[in-house]
């Protein structure tokens, strides 16, 4: 459930500097390709573990529901308050990093199987054909880490008093 949020901040904040950018004809420093980066990251630990898990219909209706819902109080937010915005995302993906170290740590004492990763995985991970949900498990918490740094250096950069495109955004992680 939390993978489907998770891709709503960058590519809210994508969007947003993307529309900024292209009425002040200015570039973003990178920040709109980091930002829908991270999106895209975020899409792909949610169809990962989709492939794990294998929602229920009520669980999809439930998304679309928790998606709707996150997806316009953080574009309010954003617009309010992109330092604020930044800092939020910040705190949740330190959140899922400690959940993805629980999860490992669940997965290493055998209350959760250990299967072979899913293909998807395999392929954008770039991981070897033997990989198990515990590799997959590793390089998803290493992502979020990833969109906890960003995320705390955008939040950082607006602290400041500076617009994004005033420092180079972090890109290419994958």
């Amino acid at each position: 459930m939390l993978e489907t949020v998770a891709a709503v901040p960058g590519m809210v904040g994508g969007m947003l500097l993307h529309c900024k950018s292209l009425r002040r004809f200015e570039h973003s420093g990178g920040w709109i390709k980091a930002l829908l980066e991270e999106a895209e990251n975020e899409r792909m630990h949610l169809m990962t573990f989709m492939e794990v898990a294998k929602p229920k219909w009520y669980e999809r209706a439930l998304v679309i529901t928790v998606q709707g819902v996150f997806f316009n109080a953080y574009f309010l937010g954003y617009l309010m308050s992109p330092k604020f915005a930044h800092r939020m995302v910040g705190y949740l993906e330190e959140e899922a990093i400690h959940s993805y170290t629980e999860f490992l740590k669940e997965l290493d004492k055998g209350n959760i199987e250990n299967v072979p990763a899913p293909a998807i995985a395999i392929d954008y991970w770039q991981l070897p054909p033997d990989s198990t949900l515990r590799d997959v498990v590793i390089v998803v918490r290493a992502d979020e880490a990833h969109h906890r740094d960003v995320n705390h250096f955008a939040s950082d950069i607006h602290h400041q008093g500076r617009e994004l495109r005033e420092t180079a955004a972090p890109i290419g992680y994958h």
